[in-house]
């Protein structure tokens, strides 16, 4: 499912735009979120190839292959939503699973050089200018991060 709204605020150039998109919680669905992202971005100016649109692909490809690697539930998608705010020179950025169980580190973790994995939040944190997660009720919890629009 593939949905975005148009919210007027006080006055035409605070206009948030978001998108929100439901994948399926296996490797091909974090990449479709990924795509899904890179694409809405360069419908707003941002083409593939800038530098904000491939901190997008970054941030989305790794908070969704979390959400599929450590955040699946059988039979349960993960949701996608960012959302725009031009005016402010933002975009949110978030993950949900039906996984209530594994909560995320507050900070990034460290990493050894020569680990095959664990650079994801790394990179993430070093992106975003904050992240984190919340519960979801009745089960789950999104992971967010929020990102400027001039990097």
């Amino acid at each position: 499912m593939l949905t975005e709204t148009a919210t007027p605020g006080d006055m035409p150039q605070r206009e948030l735009r978001s998108l929100t998109v439901q994948c399926p919680s296996t490797p091909r669905g974090a990449q479709l979120a990924r795509c899904h992202a890179v694409r809405w971005m360069g419908e707003r100016g941002h083409p593939p190839a800038s530098d904000v649109s491939c901190a997008v692909a970054l941030v989305v490809g790794e908070l969704a292959a979390n959400a599929v690697q450590h955040g699946r539930v059988p039979g349960r998608d993960f949701g996608l939503r960012l959302v725009l705010d031009p005016a402010a020179g933002m975009l949110l950025v978030e993950v949900a699973d039906a996984a209530s169980t594994k909560r995320l580190p507050t900070v990034a973790p460290s990493s050894f050089p020569e680990g095959e994995s664990g650079r994801g939040l790394l990179l993430v944190d070093v992106l975003a200018e904050r992240w984190g997660s919340t519960p979801r009720s009745p089960v789950g919890k999104t992971v967010w991060a929020e990102l400027r629009l001039e990097i």
